[in-house]
């Protein structure tokens, strides 16, 4: 799913969701917690507003079960980077998402 396509059906989503749905609009694997990380602290250092979310990922299907992991595993890391927080998909932070160097 696009970031595009999460946006038609609410307007805030968790940080999560919109981490997997850039990393699949660019064929790149989501799972690296350390790359979640980058892509927060990129998001909090250009001022998105971001409020603290918990997550509640235990949903069937593989696609949940690997996002149940992978948000456990931020779970266990105590840094704000590592947290989960609403995004309010407007065409501003659409614009600050597609800047980041998701390659990098």
């Amino acid at each position: 799913m696009s970031l595009e396509e999460l946006r038609k059906k609410v307007v805030f989503h968790n940080s999560i969701d919109v981490w997997i749905a850039a990393c699949n609009e660019r064929n790149l694997d989501w799972s690296n917690p350390e790359n979640y990380q980058k892509f927060i602290s990129y998001l909090l250092e250009n001022n998105l507003n971001l409020k603290a979310f918990t997550l509640c990922a235990h949903e069937a299907g593989e696609t949940e079960q690997q996002k149940t992991k992978f948000a456990d595993a931020l779970h266990e890391i105590k840094d704000p980077t590592a947290a989960v927080y609403t995004i309010k998909l407007n065409d501003a932070a659409i614009a600050i998402i597609n800047k980041y160097n998701f390659q990098g």
